[in-house]
């Protein structure tokens, strides 16, 4: 089968037997190490068998991938374009598996990503990425790309689409497991702000869930408030800044959707109030100021660091070109704690607290190659691909 025929044999599946056995038949095809991070994984996202198990790619390489991005205006946007042009392209191409990468962007317009999408396919990409977008509004551009045999993968975020394959972290259950920790390091008692990203957005809105889903479990703990801080330090800064000044109560801690942490700190210190902790995801200026301020912090969780998270797509892109056969519709992996023991050494003594940079796990941590094997049916190293 090819070209999306398959995925009338998944839904079907999934109208017979209904949504928890489609769902079954996917991730318990994984071993229980991987499976592990699929527990408590937004309910919408589908986690049924892939559409692209038995896929064959138009042609054979080199490919032309189309790179659909919502937005651009942000330092974790700019991180991972300046990963896919200078090392991830790059190293398709040296490998001959890659011509070219389109890229357009959309400005969170859903009618203009739409719009884009179907130009791309009619161009003749190969496949097509898209990032952190509404998770239904693409779904029919899907479809019309999956009936030209354009497979396309969303990053940072999913979407509802079957016949999509969304590849990321679980960002509820890390959210989860990133407030638990500050909430405990506040020992479950205090006043907390919310700095939420983009609502309506697929990882903005899982996160706010699993932050949720903790405080439930922290009576001692008072949500104060929500700002939206839009995935941008400037915009965060801002927003935090206006909060502050109208609620004069103390406030305990700060659980942030990076990239915020930056803005968020520069808000305190602004502010004149105490540095109280902000959960931390990987903006260097943050660290920074850890390195600085050992007691300020005890862990991190990396949850999407940017240039990590984009091989992660494109990795799961150029198996599925490749015939691979990815078993599920999701690619999850947890967040990643780390201490400011891991990543000291990253951070050099010149470092900026006002630095929006990332330091990242490295993609061989982030999705190394034994990982990546376990999610398809007939793994191999994809630099090795042969016709």
């Amino acid at each position: 089968m090819k070209h999306g025929w398959n995925l009338i044999a998944v839904s079907a599946l999934a109208l017979t037997l209904g949504v928890g056995a489609a769902v079954a038949a996917g991730v318990d095809e994984l071993p229980p190490d991987i499976a592990k991070a699929y527990q408590g994984l937004d309910p919408a996202q589908p986690q049924g068998p892939s559409a692209y198990r038995d896929f064959k790619a138009k042609k054979g390489p080199p490919w032309t991938i189309g790179y659909a991005s919502s937005y651009a205006g942000n330092s974790w946007r700019a991180a991972a374009m300046d990963r896919l042009l200078k090392t991830i392209v790059p190293q398709y191409q040296k490998a001959g598996l890659v011509k070219d990468v389109v890229v357009t962007q959309s400005d969170l317009k859903d009618s203009v990503q739409i719009q884009q999408m179907r130009q791309l396919v009619d161009q003749g990409v190969d496949a097509i990425v898209v990032c952190c977008s509404n998770v239904t509004a693409l779904n029919q551009t899907v479809a019309y790309a999956n009936s030209k045999g354009v497979p396309v993968f969303s990053w940072s975020g999913y979407l509802t689409s079957p016949m999509a394959i969304s590849a990321a972290a679980n960002y509820f259950d890390g959210a989860y497991n990133i407030a638990r920790s500050m909430f405990n390091r506040i020992n479950g008692k205090g006043n907390v702000l919310l700095v939420s990203g983009i609502p309506g957005l697929a990882s903005s809105d899982s996160f706010d869930g699993g932050v949720a889903k903790a405080l439930k479990e922290f009576p001692g703990i008072k949500l104060v408030g929500t700002v939206q801080g839009k995935w941008t330090d400037q915009v965060a800064q801002v927003e935090v800044q206006k909060f502050l000044a109208t609620h004069p109560e103390q406030i305990d801690a700060i659980v942030v959707q990076s990239p915020s942490e930056t803005g968020v700190l520069k808000a305190l210190q602004q502010s004149g109030r105490p540095i109280v902790p902000i959960t931390l995801a990987g903006e260097a200026g943050t660290l920074c100021y850890w390195k600085a301020h050992p007691e300020w912090a005890k862990e991190g969780f990396y949850m999407w660091p940017p240039g990590d998270e984009f091989e992660l797509v494109f990795n799961v892109l150029i198996r599925t070109l490749e015939g691979q056969g990815p078993k599920v519709a999701s690619v999850s992996r947890g967040a990643l704690p780390f201490t400011l023991a891991d990543i000291g050494s990253k951070i050099p003594e010149s470092c900026s607290t006002d630095s929006t940079d990332w330091i990242e796990p490295d993609a061989d941590k982030w999705f190394p190659q034994e990982m990546a094997d376990k999610f398809f049916l007939r793994p191999q190293d994809p630099m090795s691909y042969k016709q």
